[in-house]
């Protein structure tokens, strides 16, 4: 039997929500390159893979955060699956911005989140941790406490994994990169060599350069 995680991995593979090229490297907007590309919004565009995910996040949620009052999805990519999670559980949602509007109330967290609240921020895709825990200082700066973060997918690099832990963030992802990879082998999408470059890319992402 399929684990969970070699489930949702299989589903972004069939889907291109998640893609892998070592051979041609994508460019990520900080300028690296980089051998997979992950766009997790494309699930909600498959209704059955959307209603899984949803379904999955919010039993995460209730076995890991049972005294959770609100539910926060950092902006763009966690808006629209963190506001199906919230109805699903019957919880209050907000989303968090990357930066405050420049109009209007300048808000950076937009809805009605209370003082107080047990929070649980979703992310669609975890990288190196750094917007990840941006939306998790503005909810604690509002006053509220964030008991953890649950995302689809990570890539589990170590900087991130280092960020989470200093943060004291409880983080759960329905899938993660080794499982990206073994299903991708599985299904014959990529070869054993391709492996070997995929694993090496991820000891040092920053400076991976397959022409060098």
């Amino acid at each position: 039997m399929k684990t969970l995680e070699q489930i949702i991995a299989e589903k972004l593979l069939q889907i291109k929500a998640i893609k892998l090229q070592p051979a041609n490297p994508f460019i990520w907007a900080s300028g690296w390159k980089s051998p997979i590309y992950c766009d997790n919004r494309k699930t909600l565009s498959y209704p059955s893979i959307r209603s899984t995910i949803k379904i999955e996040l919010a039993r995460v949620i209730c076995e890991n955060y049972p005294d959770a009052t609100a539910i926060a999805g950092v902006a763009t990519g966690a808006i629209a699956q963190g506001a199906l999670v919230a109805d699903l559980l019957g919880l209050p949602f907000v989303y968090i911005r990357s930066a405050p509007k420049d109009h209007g109330l300048e808000n950076l967290i937009e809805g009605e989140l209370k003082p107080d609240s047990k929070v649980v921020i979703i992310e669609d895709l975890v990288s190196t941790g750094g917007s990840s825990l941006k939306a998790v200082n503005a909810v604690r700066n509002f006053g509220c406490d964030v008991v953890g973060m649950v995302a689809i997918f990570t890539h589990g690099f170590s900087v991130s994994e280092k960020r989470f832990k200093d943060a004291k963030v409880p983080l759960i992802t329905l899938s993660n990169y080794n499982a990206v990879i073994e299903e991708a082998v599985r299904t014959d999408y990529i070869t054993e060599e391709d492996v070997a470059i995929l694993q090496e890319w991820r000891k040092d992402p920053e400076n991976w350069d397959p022409d060098k």
